[in-house]
């Protein structure tokens, strides 16, 4: 480190700065105090009139308990539209459910009935077969008709003969059961088909009756919102 010099400060100089920033500062603040005198505001003056309006404090305080009243009103108002709105929402939903549930049930009978039929018809069918093996295996053993054609029939003719009518009263039976059958399925289909016409006329009624009630709600609350100031008519309890 090379050579310094310590200079000792000047006391009388710092006194001297000291004062003449305290001077200045106290000269800024007695301009700032002339200018605001200088520039205060002058009075005020207004023209008398009556304040308070036409209508006096009772009928100020009754408008005021009105306006309350009214208020808290619409607010109730307000609130049970909702809750009719979310419960008119949660009906409709169930019933659609509902429907929807209806139209499963409906298919799956239809299903199973149409099984039951078929499972009908093949047994009919299998048992048919059946009868027919019988039948033809009792004609083996049988002589053929033409060799059944003579003066005087023989037991073995006659034998045929009631073959071949107990073969062609199975067959007529058979034929009519199995007629009788479509017959049954026809019905039961006419009958399941005006079922569901019938449901579906229903549930179409009862989704319109749901929907003008809800039109209806809605109007009704429109005009009680067009009309509020009815709840202040005489006769009105709160």
């Amino acid at each position: 480190v090379g050579p310094y010099v310590l200079v000792t400060p000047n006391e009388t100089r710092r006194k001297q700065l000291q004062q003449s920033k305290l001077s200045l500062a106290k000269k800024e603040l007695d301009d700032l105090d002339q200018w605001k005198k200088e520039h205060r505001p002058g009075p005020i003056t207004l023209v008398p009139q009556r304040l308070g309006g036409s209508e006096s404090e009772a009928q100020v305080r009754q408008n005021q308990q009105m306006i309350l009243m009214q208020s808290k009103y619409q607010k109730k108002h307000k609130r049970e539209e909702y809750v009719k709105a979310k419960k008119a929402a949660e009906e409709a939903e169930i019933l659609k459910k509902k429907a929807i549930q209806r139209e499963k049930a409906e298919r799956l009978e239809v299903k199973k009935r149409q099984e039951e039929m078929q499972r009908r018809e093949m047994l009919l069918e299998d048992q048919k077969h059946k009868t027919n093996e019988l039948l033809n295996r009792l004609d083996v053993g049988l002589p053929k008709s033409d060799s059944c054609q003579i003066a005087n029939p023989g037991p073995e003719s006659t034998a045929w003969k009631r073959s071949h009518a107990y073969k062609q009263a199975l067959r007529e039976d058979e034929n009519r059961r199995l007629e009788e059958m479509r017959q049954e399925q026809r019905r039961k289909a006419e009958l399941m088909e005006f079922k569901q016409k019938q449901e579906e006329e229903t549930r179409t009624r009862t989704l319109k009756n749901e929907q003008r009630r809800v039109n209806n709600a809605f109007l009704d609350r429109l005009q009680n919102k067009t009309q509020p100031n009815n709840i202040y008519q005489p006769g009105y309890t709160g």
